[in-house]
């Protein structure tokens, strides 16, 4: 490995990830010691990892996303690694979450609790995600947005704590009804047109 590669232990202070939560992500994998290699060569590479051993994904529309992990931190008991890919973000959850929270949900919507929870995909046995690099490159323009891929919550130990379906649920529920109960500023008069001279009525004789 080149002297001006940086260590997975260095990659804590870029994005978060330790070498403990590199070793969990890789435990997901058939081969751990191979990603870790790879992430050793190439610290900036995302890596396919399949889902259902380690931990199952639940991936949502960015907003709401953050909206839930909102809720979990504010009020829940906090959540596990989250990252954002590709505009979705990505909750880290119990293995098992992705076959059991489709039912939950159903069953909220068909009691009439919720209706605007978005769409959820759960990835769980027989799935695979993208997981961002463990040591972000540097963007090739000063403006190149880094909201791509990367890490929001950063996996930080071997053994991490992972919500479940039922907290899943109670914060997707949560995020819905603080949504639908954000205040709507509706005006009665139409937009101002920009280019349109004003007068001073009050001028007038």
């Amino acid at each position: 490995m080149s002297s001006r590669t940086p260590s997975i232990e260095a990659c804590h202070d870029v994005c978060g990830v330790t070498s403990e939560g590199a070793a969990w992500l890789a435990s997901a994998g058939a081969n751990p010691r191979s990603t870790l290699a790879l992430w050793a060569d190439r610290p900036a590479a995302p890596v396919v990892l399949p889902c259902g051993t380690a931990f199952d994904v639940v991936n949502t529309p960015a907003i709401f996303g953050r909206r839930m992990l909102d809720r979990l931190w504010d009020e829940g008991p906090g959540s596990g690694p989250v990252a954002v890919h590709r505009g979705r973000t990505l909750l880290f959850t119990a293995p098992g979450t992705a076959r059991r929270l489709p039912a939950l949900l159903d069953w909220e919507e068909w009691g009439g609790r919720t209706t605007k929870v978005p769409p959820l995909l759960c990835h769980g046995v027989g799935d695979a995600v993208t997981v961002p690099a463990v040591h972000p490159a540097a963007p090739a323009h000063p403006a190149a947005t880094r909201l791509d891929s990367r890490w929001l919550v950063a996996p930080d130990t071997r053994r991490p704590w992972l919500p479940g379906p039922e907290v899943v649920l109670w914060a997707a529920v949560r995020a819905a009804r603080a949504a639908a109960s954000a205040p709507v500023r509706i005006s009665i008069f139409p937009p101002v047109d920009q280019g349109a001279k004003v007068y001073d009525v009050s001028r007038r004789r």
